[in-house]
Order: structure tokens, then C-alpha cells, then sequence
């Protein structure tokens, strides 16, 4: 029988690739967002997290076999944080219609768990690297722990089996998303090439040299569904990553070679892309409107400061998979490859030139 799946956030980075995956594997799938956009073989549910009862009724009669949590509302404090986007899993989870039969719910969180939130970020006593899914929660307030508390706690009460996973920075195609390196990296790349100015690090000098890894959206779709359909991934928490490893001083060279910009040496000063790219809204309509681009409002491309907070971390951040590879889980995607797949795609969409 044909499996039907709820995508939560399926017009986000990690939603539609995970919402592509599921329909070329037979299942029915269900894309939930605010303002869904048309997604082929999704069926689009509109419906506000915020609103308990708007969101019962647009799910009213579905009844999934398994739910894929991922999204979120980025809020001005930690604790605004905590309040709206636990409320978003309780009301959607409370919302559902009581499991006929066996459901798995899948919610994405990610690093902060091990490097704290935004408020606190990279600060503190922090776990040892590579991160592992024992080391468990920090001593700070979260709202990817709040989130997670939702869900153990809806579980217990339907009876539903459930995983979390945590990727590092996720590099995926999406417009209008809140964390976009790969999308945010490209448009810089395509400002210093339009401007001869140079493609210039923006991080610190830990992240220049030390060693890290990412997650390509379609690597953590995979995983969602690994976990999904696999019994001994049930009721765990995975951290889900590429599988290489790699420092950025030699991707960043990658990349600029890429789009044929030229980089300058490093010296190790932060020059944060928020203040690079603060400027530049104009000069991108401009570019957009040569070009004929599709998207000309430079806010719903790029997103530099969550860039500037990956890039600028004080500390080495490596991530273990042994859990995941323990259990059978083999994905593996070279994150050069998952850079130069994203870039090939947004010149293919129009993004850009």
C-alpha cells in the first residue's frame, strides 16, 4: 500500500528536498507551509503552527504514516524562541488525528544543540568535538530542546515512534529561508564578480584553518527516511553530516574558482558578509533586471547573517556519525560536489547569472 507522508515546511531548503525525495519513492506526500508553493506530486496543506485550531481543521482526515518536522520562526530573543516554535510542534502534533496504526514523526534541529543558541552561540563550556549524540544538553535555555520536549512528550501520548535529527549547516535550494549558505555564497560570489571586488573570507581564522563538515539537503532527506522506515532508528537522536570533512581554506578557493572570482589571502580578520553585502540590494535589482533573474530582492536570496555565524565560530566543529553508520545508515555526499550541484541548480532557475 501506498505510503502517505506529511512534510512540515516543504517549501524550506530541507522540506522540499525532503518532499522530492518521498514522491519519487511512490509515497503520497503532503507539503505543509503558510503559504505553500507548487511542488510536483505534493499536495499543498496551508495552514498557520501558530493557530491550534486553523491548524486542526487544514489537517483534518489526514491520517500519515510518517511526519517530517522542518521548520521554524526565527524570533528577536531566545525565549520568544522557545515559546512560539514549541507551541508550533505542540499544535501541529496535537492537531493530527490520533495514529490508526503505526506513525514515526522525524524532527530536524541541528548544531545548536551541542554549540547553544543564537543569544549564547559558540560561548561557554561547550562539548568536545567531534560532536556526539551522548553528550546531550547544554546548561542554557533552547528552543531546539523545547522543541524536542514537544515531540517525547506527544509521543508518550499517541504512541507514535519518532527521530530527531541535527545537521550542520545544510546546503539546499530555497527562496525566501532563514539559513542559506550555499544560496548566500553564491550571490556574494556574483557581487565580487560583477564589482572586482575580491572574494574575501569572511569567518574567523578557527574556521579558516580547522576542520568541519555540512550536510546537503538532499544527504539529510535520505536520512529522514532511512530513520523512518528502519525499526532500530526509532526513538533516537542522529547528528546527520556529508561524511567529509574538509577546512575552508581550501573549499573557499573551490568555490571562487567556481564562479571565476579572485580571492586574497587571508589574515585573519573577521569581515562579516552582513557588512559586506549591506549595500548591495540596489546593485542586485540592477543585476537581476540585466540578466533577467527571478528573484530581484537581494533579503530573499541571501541570508548573511547566519552565514557570518557559521564562518565565524571561534571553535573547530566536527560531527561523529557513528550512530547513524552503527545502525546502516551509508549516505555519503562530497560537499564540494553538494556546493557545485546547489550552484549549477540556481543558474538553471534563474538565481542567478
Amino acid at each position: 500500500m501506498t505510503k502517505t507522508a506529511l512534510v512540515v515546511g516543504a517549501s524550506g531548503i530541507v522540506g522540499g528536498a525532503t518532499a522530492d525525495l518521498l514522491v519519487r519513492q511512490g509515497w503520497d506526500v503532503h507539503g505543509l507551509a503558510r503559504r505553500p508553493a507548487a511542488q510536483d506530486g505534493v499536495t499543498p496543506v496551508a495552514a498557520d503552527l501558530q493557530d491550534a485550531a486553523a491548524t486542526a481543521e487544514a489537517l483534518r482526515g489526514l491520517n500519515p504514516d510518517a511526519v517530517f518536522i522542518t521548520t521554524w520562526l526565527r524570533q528577536a530573543s531566545e525565549a520568544e524562541n522557545i515559546r512560539v516554535n514549541a507551541a508550533m510542534v505542540r499544535n501541529l502534533l496535537a492537531g493530527l488525528p490520533k495514529p490508526a496504526g503505526p506513525r514515526h514523526v522525524a524532527l530536524v534541529t541541528g548544531l545548536k544543540h551541542y554549540l547553544g543558541p543564537f543569544e549564547a552561540y559558540g560561548k561557554g563550556t561547550l562539548p568536545q568535538t567531534p560532536f556526539r549524540e551522548e553528550q546531550g544538553r547544554l546548561d542554557v535555555e533552547n528552543f531546539y530542546y523545547a522543541q524536542e520536549d514537544e515531540l517525547f512528550a506527544a509521543a508518550a501520548r499517541d504512541g507514535f515512534s519518532w527521530s530527531v535529527h541535527r545537521p550542520h549547516t545544510v546546503i539546499g535550494l530555497a527562496v525566501g529561508n532563514a539559513m542559506n549558505m550555499g544560496t548566500t555564497l553564491a550571490v556574494y560570489a556574483t557581487l565580487c564578480r560583477e564589482t572586482g571586488r575580491p572574494f574575501a573570507f569572511p569567518g574567523s581564522a578557527a574556521q579558516w584553518s580547522g576542520l568541519t563538515d555540512m550536510t546537503d539537503a538532499g544527504q539529510l532527506a535520505r536520512h529522514l527516511l532511512w530513520a523512518a522506515e528502519t525499526d532500530a532508528a526509532h526513538d533516537e537522536a542522529f547528528n546527520v553530516v556529508n561524511g567529509d570533512i574538509f577546512r575552508w581554506q581550501w573549499m573557499w578557493g573551490r568555490i571562487a574558482k567556481w564562479f571565476g572570482v579572485k580571492t586574497v589571502p587571508f589574515d585573519g580578520t573577521i569581515r562579516p558578509l552582513e557588512q559586506q553585502m549591506a549595500g548591495d540590494a540596489r546593485l542586485w535589482r540592477e543585476i537581476a533586471t540585466r540578466e533577467g533573474l527571478a528573484e530581484p530582492d537581494l533579503d530573499r536570496l541571501a541570508s548573511p547573517w547566519h552565514t557570518d555565524a557559521d564562518l565565524g565560530r571561534p571553535i573547530e566543529v566536527v560531527t561523529d556519525m557513528s550512530k547513524s553508520r552503527r545502525l546502516g545508515f551509508t549516505g555519503y555526499q562530497p560537499t564540494d560536489d553538494a556546493f557545485f550541484a546547489l550552484f549549477e541548480r540556481l543558474r538553471a532557475n534563474r538565481l542567478i547569472p
